[in-house]
């Protein structure tokens, strides 16, 4: 298998495993016993995984029949040989031995991301024309007056084919170009994923669950000025507010089945946070969670996540399923690490390129949410934004 995951906070730090002692992949006929199982036979360990939003299959009553370009598993688990910590150009083994073998990889690893040298001229084109795609919102819009569904976050992908020699370089340059809080490079047998993701999907500190959906979105201005009145611009646009207070919502319910009674707080409501390429707006809930509830149960009442579904969650996934052309896989999934204390932290796998060594495939989902004030020409343009970032690392 050879997995390498490097998880990025882009505040100089971050943290790196490669290596198997163990893992645990989700077939077909295992059961969510099993997850818990193997995470509680390597209590005491850090523990990787990689969640695709696929695994909802496997939650509810549903179904994927459309194709998948970059093959992961539905959902994986792993015990790496080493754990390192890295702190600026600094890092610091907390699992493994460190030896001659172990440093030569972490120290290229860290040299290719830190010094992008790969230069790339791959075409991607969405599998959507844009009057498709405006014709599948209105669609959407549709079941919205009709009361189906109050939202949901409808993806397009763009899909190309070309041989990266250097995904490692690629993530460098990605990250560079985004510093994203919740950076992911990931290696899985032949396929990678190279994420600039912003939005985290759930983190654990002791009894305490927070999950932090990100739901509003608008480009950087170009001069100072601008850039402010875009930011006070999305702070009080009410088809934005509309978006996020839905999923909140949403996630309070989520939250709840896992909960102790009372204790589900929204700790932030629309909060404005800027990144190197747009203003986003995210919120945070927390609860204190049941005593002795498992991963596998909080994971079940929370997956997939509601940034990347929609309200009510069921309704939006079977119609995700009905109007997008591709298997959502990794993208919309979950990349992250439970700790040896039981804490853990999750992102969402977002603003990502997802590559395939050995068919050379590459995509790059990307994915607005559909509310009743939705425009779809500003969602189309909402999606080219957010895809602006890896289109132009592969074609520069």
């Amino acid at each position: 298998m050879n997995p390498f995951v490097y998880l990025n906070s882009n505040d100089d730090t971050g943290i790196v495993a490669f290596g198997q002692r163990a893992y645990f992949e989700w077939k077909t006929q295992s059961t969510w016993s099993d997850v818990d199982n193997f995470i509680n036979e390597y209590k005491g360990h850090y523990i990787f995984s990689a969640l695709s939003y696929d695994l909802k299959n496997d939650i509810e009553n549903l179904f994927s029949n459309h194709p998948l370009f970059v093959e992961f598993p539905k959902a994986i688990f792993f015990v790496p040989e080493y754990v390192i910590e890295v702190n600026g150009s600094n890092y610091q083994f907390v699992a493994g031995v460190e030896n001659d073998a172990s440093k030569a990889i972490i120290q290229e690893f860290l040299q290719k991301i830190e010094a992008p040298t790969e230069k790339n001229s791959i075409q991607l084109v969405p599998t959507l024309t844009k009057e498709m795609y405006i014709e599948k919102v209105n669609a959407l819009l549709h079941h919205i007056q009709q009361g189906d569904i109050y939202e949901v976050t409808f993806c397009q992908n763009y899909l190309g084919n070309g041989e990266i020699s250097s995904p490692e370089s690629l993530y460098g340059a990605l990250n560079k170009r985004t510093a994203a809080p919740f950076s992911v490079f990931f290696k899985w047998n032949h396929s990678y994923l190279m994420s600039a993701s912003p939005e985290r999907f759930i983190q654990r500190s002791n009894d305490r669950i927070i999950t932090q959906p990100i739901k509003g979105t608008i480009r950087r201005g170009d001069s100072k000025q601008e850039d402010q009145q875009l930011l006070e611009y999305l702070r009080n646009d009410p088809k934005e507010l509309a978006e996020n207070v839905m999923i909140v919502d949403l996630v309070r319910n989520d939250l709840s089945k896992i909960a102790k009674k009372d204790s589900v707080v929204v700790d932030e409501l629309f909060g404005v946070y800027t990144f190197r390429t747009v203003h986003q707006l995210i919120s945070s809930v927390g609860a204190e969670v049941k005593n002795n509830t498992s991963f596998a149960t909080i994971l079940k009442a929370l997956f997939p996540m509601g940034s990347m579904t929609g309200a009510p969650k069921i309704s939006a996934m079977k119609l995700i399923e009905k109007y997008e052309d591709f298997q959502r896989g990794l993208f919309s999934g979950s990349v992250g690490y439970i700790m040896p204390s039981g804490d853990f932290n999750f992102n969402v796998v977002i603003r990502s390129i997802l590559y395939d060594t050995f068919q050379k495939q590459i995509t790059c989902p990307v994915g607005s949410a559909i509310t009743i004030l939705s425009d779809p020409e500003q969602e189309y343009k909402e999606c080219l934004l957010k895809v602006d970032a890896m289109l132009s690392v592969l074609n520069g």
